[in-house]
């Protein structure tokens, strides 16, 4: 089971630093926005698409990233970060820090490119990210059998539950969740053809 944390805290983060900067940034923003600035943070950094204004956030790119690490309540930082916490490390001992960081940055953005095509709410957390890495290891339990069975299991459930709770609970961003799940299974593909492709030609 890949899932479970035995680390300590000092060994959590020598293992994986992106996971543990990426967790830091997200609670030192929340923190500012809501003591400091008073949601600022958050007003200029969501997401947003509009026909007219701001359509497919090309006035404001910035956007794309931004949001990713801006959350709406205590609640809701509160789930996206014990979801990354626990179930982000492993992916990012496959993948190495530097790409694991770029995957993470690319789910998300992907996950916000999808609010965009569908013309949905306005959106906000890591959520689109966290949904990347669920997809990368759906790739490796679907298409490689490279997980252990606990493991699988435990895929399987957080993204039927997942999909079940985007459904029907308000205010959640679907279009995210299902842009970063399609974005870190592609992604999971193309990391596992280019390595592949690399092997064959030692």
């Amino acid at each position: 089971m890949i899932f479970l944390r035995y680390e300590s805290f000092r060994s959590y983060l020598r293992y994986y630093p992106v996971t543990a900067a990426i967790i830091a940034i997200n609670i030192l923003v929340y923190v500012l926005d809501h003591l400091v600035f008073n949601g600022s943070l958050l007003d200029h950094g969501y997401f947003y698409s509009a026909r007219g204004n701001n359509f497919f956030s090309l006035e404001e790119p910035w956007r794309y990233v931004t949001a990713e690490f801006l959350h709406l309540d205590i609640s809701h930082i509160f789930f996206n970060m014990f979801s990354i916490l626990v179930f982000a490390p492993p992916l990012e001992r496959m993948l190495g820090h530097v790409r694991y960081a770029l995957f993470y940055l690319l789910c998300g953005i992907i996950g916000n490119l999808f609010i965009a095509i569908a013309a949905t709410n306005p959106g906000a957390g890591a959520s689109g990210s966290i949904y990347g890495v669920f997809g990368a290891y759906l790739y490796l339990a679907l298409m490689k059998r490279s997980l252990d069975v606990n493991s699988r299991k435990t895929v399987y459930s957080i993204l039927i539950f997942g999909v079940l709770y985007s459904l029907f609970a308000p205010n959640i961003g679907i279009w995210a969740h299902v842009g970063g799940l399609f974005a870190g299974f592609i992604l999971a593909y193309a990391y596992d053809w280019y390595v592949t492709l690399r092997q064959n030609r030692r």
